[in-house]
């Protein structure tokens, strides 16, 4: 990392910000529909690429698996610097039941911004661009390049990020811009999806003794996942990243599930949910763990057939873990300026509830072989009915971003000095 810049050159940059204009930008994000693989996804990166170009940054479309694009701005520093990579995923959530708001409005209140995808991460998305057009509109020149980059398909294990890595886009550091509530998160678990099958034998409820009832037998397995935790752990911190959850259920006759004939018993119940571990652990060891506990089951139901399926063969990759060590420059510079921006000291390490989340950041570590961190705005709201964002908590991470870009990339002026006290 270069020298650092005083806190003068930090004022003088931060007093360039306009939050209105930073608000209005986010809202134009949330008001794009951008579900996975859609053409509103397409979209969105479309209009991201315009707004980079627009800002004079050197604009490319990197092509993805499935037809998909991502975008990738670069900002070229003067030289001498070290390059600093934003990394952000474009695709949201679905809305669910519940919503009290319109979650397209982009709605803003004295407090939050709210819709689908504001927290998860378009948030995250929008301050980092609002960030280096502060930058550029304060005549801040860096010396290290910064990219921002916007990513399709994280919801599918990360294959955007996963192609943009294999395209060769690299930079000495990353931040990535996932929710933390602007705590800096430096480990968190890899994330893969798996599914299990239940195949019994059905029977007329007046019969039910002579079936195999895979209803019943998948909803016995459940709390069993739940409860469990992978073997090979490093260490108890390490250990708090892992997890299992059972997200949905199906069961009923036949393989469609047919439910329209309920006096008989399920012959067919499908499981599915996510799976958590650390670095030091692995896929494999996981599935193992997995078909352990699911030996039980079979030895009590011999009659039953119990099969495991882990995602990853599939065409979407799973999410690397993320693990960084807290004295890594940019890991430093971002906690430098969180303590500028909002006095004390942030949360650091293996954060709660954002180690149990797969990021992309796990991507550019393992594939990418870059050190980073995990910072973003949003993360309490994050993936529930009136998705929402603290107004204050997304400003803030502009400020904070642009004063860890001025610590890793450096600033080309004669206002440096030995840094701030």
């Amino acid at each position: 990392m270069t020298e650092n810049v005083s806190q003068e050159v930090w004022q003088k940059a931060l007093a360039a910000l306009d939050p209105d204009r930073s608000v209005t930008f986010l809202q134009k994000l949330v008001r794009c529909k951008s579900y996975s693989a859609t053409d509103g996804e397409r979209a969105l990166v479309h209009l991201l690429a315009d707004d980079m170009s627009g800002l004079g940054l050197e604009t490319s479309l990197i092509p993805v698996p499935g037809g998909r694009v991502n975008a990738v701005g670069r900002l070229s520093g003067a030289g001498g610097g070290c390059s600093l990579l934003f990394n952000g995923h474009v695709d949201t959530n679905p809305v669910t039941e519940g919503w009290t708001v319109d979650p397209w409005s982009g709605l803003v209140d004295d407090t939050f911004i709210y819709g689908i995808g504001v927290s998860n991460m378009k948030a995250g998305d929008a301050a980092y661009f609002c960030a280096v057009e502060t930058l550029m509109a304060a005549g801040i020149r860096l010396n290290g390049d910064v990219l921002l980059s916007y990513v399709v398909g994280e919801l599918q294990g990360g294959v955007g990020t996963k192609a943009l890595v294999d395209h060769g886009v690299r930079a000495d550091y990353f931040i990535n811009s996932e929710p933390t509530d602007l705590e800096i998160l430096t480990l968190h678990a890899a994330a893969f999806v798996f599914e299990i099958r239940v195949q019994g034998d059905t029977r007329h409820l007046s019969k039910r003794e002579e079936g195999v009832d895979a209803l019943s037998i998948a909803a016995a397995i459940i709390p069993d996942l739940n409860d469990m935790t992978f073997s090979g752990q490093r260490s108890e911190r390490h250990g708090s990243v892992n997890r299992v959850h059972v997200g949905t259920m199906k069961a009923g006759l036949g393989s469609t599930f047919q439910d329209w004939r309920p006096a008989q018993v399920a012959d067919v119940a499908e499981l599915r949910g996510s799976g958590r571990y650390a670095v030091g652990q692995d896929e494999e060891g996981a599935r193992q763990d997995m078909e352990r506990l699911l030996d039980v089951h079979r030895k009590r139901h011999p009659k039953a057939r119990i099969t495991l399926h882990i995602q990853g063969s599939d065409g979407h990759p799973v999410m690397p873990p993320f693990a960084e060590s807290e004295t890594v420059p940019v890991v430093e510079a971002v906690a430098r300026a969180y303590t500028y921006v909002r006095g004390g000291v942030p949360g650091n390490g293996q954060t709660h509830p954002a180690r149990f989340y797969g990021t992309d950041a796990g991507h550019l570590q393992y594939h990418g072989g870059m050190q980073g961190v995990v910072c973003g705005p949003g993360g309490r709201f994050n993936t529930m009915p009136d998705e929402r964002v603290e107004l204050r908590d997304y400003i803030d991470m502009i400020r904070i971003y642009m004063i860890a870009i001025m610590q890793v990339c450096g600033v080309a002026s004669s206002e440096k000095d030995a840094g701030p006290e």
